[in-house]
């Protein structure tokens, strides 16, 4: 038996719209076109931008190394390779794109992950395509999606046979081996499935992931993404992952450990990913692996935090010498109220306590934060907004709310906070409760990005870089990377923060000769640049 393994990321536009008009966009407008006439650079684009580095001239914004496959289809991989099942792999990034077309040969059943699905729209797109493509083949699906809304898949959906909800390292190849043999599937934990016209949901599992041997990769990986919990602790309104995965469990810090040197003597692994929701705890935890880690051989990483975990200059420290390089820390507001809203668990003190320290020390912070939850009023919101226009360093993000599901735990306060939207399942739907509609959240959205460009030298809006190499120029120190962003960053949205293009040419003027003095310049047309990486 022969089965196609279907994972990958969801679907996006990564050419956001918040940067039409500017020169990050594909196209040029006629008001970019007379900008840049009128700054003396008629010519200009932003992949001529270069430094120097040991002799030669390399391209500021070049290629991201090529990363490995994201952390659902390393663990598949794995999975399948252990048992021994004959199967071949394909990316639902190619359905998004309409490029897919199935493998050779013949298949028996599709493994679909749902993990990057968020909606059904998004599942029924996947189930159509293999219906046309690989008619009569059955699909036995997985993933946090399909975890949360296993009865409707089953229901809307005749060609799923069955889904695995939580842990697939076992129920999985189970699963596989009860379809090869014709036999029931009622012996297969965490599985759901159909027994003619019944669905049968057999007892949930969890296997030890501290004792269970941790995914293998094949090949060189440059860029390897780990997990060390499943689960989560906290309950933030927001976030329907504990309901996908209601048991917190989590590696020890020597697993860790020993699981990054062996990425690292094994796949070349030069930068581990840690993408759990939160990688500093337990606290025991977090403390033993900034006692392991520091000269033992592991690459460089990055992870998410809460920000009450990093509550001294000790843990900084500590950190630096652990090989961190990045945090990601979910500060989500800078107002104490909306974080009691979200049942956050923070408070704006830990919030900037955390910022201040990360700011002075040799780790870039990578701020999360979220405009527009439900009970957030416009005055409330403005904390946030002040905040990250005067105070903020570093890479941020901002998310407007969205409506992911109805198993979100904020439908606990619908009646309060008068939520309402026009479709539950939709994260695009539009959506109002007591304190604002989504239409003033796009609004303040794009209000405070406007501002923090035009008035934050130190703060980086994290959206054009996805493609390049970070940071732009590695034998520089933070500062003087962040300086170089924010400046190409005003650079290209010139013309969308200038509608004067005579007032856009001199920002361009301006923004050149800011990137001048930092080491960066325009090269001609006909030289080449270096592109690899650095």
């Amino acid at each position: 038996m022969r089965f196609l393994l279907l994972s990958g990321l969801g679907p996006a536009n990564l050419n956001s719209p918040y940067l039409e008009g500017s020169l990050f966009a594909r196209t040029t407008t006629d008001l970019a076109r007379e900008t840049l006439r009128r700054s003396g650079s008629p010519d200009l684009r932003l992949d001529r931008l270069f430094f120097q580095e040991s002799g030669s001239r390399y391209a500021l914004l070049r290629p991201r190394p090529a990363a490995g496959p994201h952390l659902t289809t390393v663990t598949l991989h794995s999975v399948l390779q252990k048992s021994g099942h004959d199967y071949a792999w394909m990316s639902t990034e190619d359905i998004w794109s309409g490029q897919a077309s199935p493998p050779p040969g013949d298949f028996d059943f599709v493994l679909l992950s749902t993990t990057y699905i968020w909606n059904q729209p998004i599942l029924a797109r996947v189930v159509q395509w293999v219906a046309e493509n690989l008619p009569g083949v059955g699909i036995v699906a997985g993933g946090q999606f399909t975890n949360l809304k296993f009865m409707r898949t089953l229901r809307d959906h005749p060609e799923v046979t069955a889904v695995v909800r939580g842990d697939g390292e076992l129920a999985l190849p189970m699963t596989l081996d009860a379809l090869a043999r014709g036999g029931g599937l009622e012996a297969v934990p965490n599985l759901v499935w159909r027994d003619g016209d019944r669905i049968r949901v057999n007892p949930v599992e969890y296997i030890d992931i501290d004792a269970h041997p941790s995914p293998t990769i094949s090949g060189h990986a440059g860029i390897i993404p780990y997990e060390s919990m499943r689960g989560c602790p906290f309950d933030c309104k927001f976030c329907s992952f504990p309901a996908a995965s209601p048991k917190w469990r989590f590696k020890s810090a020597e697993k860790i450990r020993d699981d990054w040197i062996s990425y690292a003597e094994n796949n070349g692994a030069e930068v581990m990913y840690a993408m759990d929701s939160t990688f500093t705890i337990p606290p025991t935890r977090f403390r033993r692996l900034l006692e392991i880690l520091p000269d033992s051989g592991i690459p460089a990483w990055e992870g998410f935090s809460r920000a009450n975990t990093i509550n001294s200059a000790a843990v900084v420290e500590g950190l630096e010498a652990a090989r961190c390089y990045q945090l990601h820390i979910g500060f989500e507001s800078m107002n104490d109220e909306t974080l009691k809203l979200m049942s956050k668990r923070v408070t704006v003190k830990q919030n900037l306590r955390a910022h201040d320290l990360l700011r002075d020390s040799r780790l870039n912070c990578y701020g999360l934060f979220i405009v527009g939850y439900p009970g957030e009023t416009p005055d409330m919101y403005r904390d946030t907004q002040d905040y990250l226009v005067g105070d903020y360093t570093g890479h941020f993000s901002m998310a407007r709310f969205s409506v992911t599901d109805e198993t979100m735990p904020l439908w606990q306060d619908k009646d309060e906070l008068k939520i309402e939207a026009d479709d539950p399942n939709d994260p695009y739907s539009r959506w109002s409760h007591i304190g604002m509609d989504s239409d003033e959240a796009a609004r303040l959205y794009k209000e405070t990005l406007d501002r923090v460009r035009r008035s934050n030298d130190r703060a980086v809006l994290k959206l054009w870089q996805h493609d390049y190499q970070h940071w732009l120029m590695p034998r520089q120190d933070r500062k003087t990377n962040i300086a170089v962003e924010k400046a190409v960053e005003r650079l290209a949205m010139a013309p969308v923060d200038h509608t004067d293009p005579a007032e856009g040419a001199e920002a361009v003027r301006t923004q050149l000769a800011r990137l001048r003095a930092l080491g960066v310049d325009v090269a001609p047309a006909d030289q080449e640049l270096c592109r690899d990486p650095l």
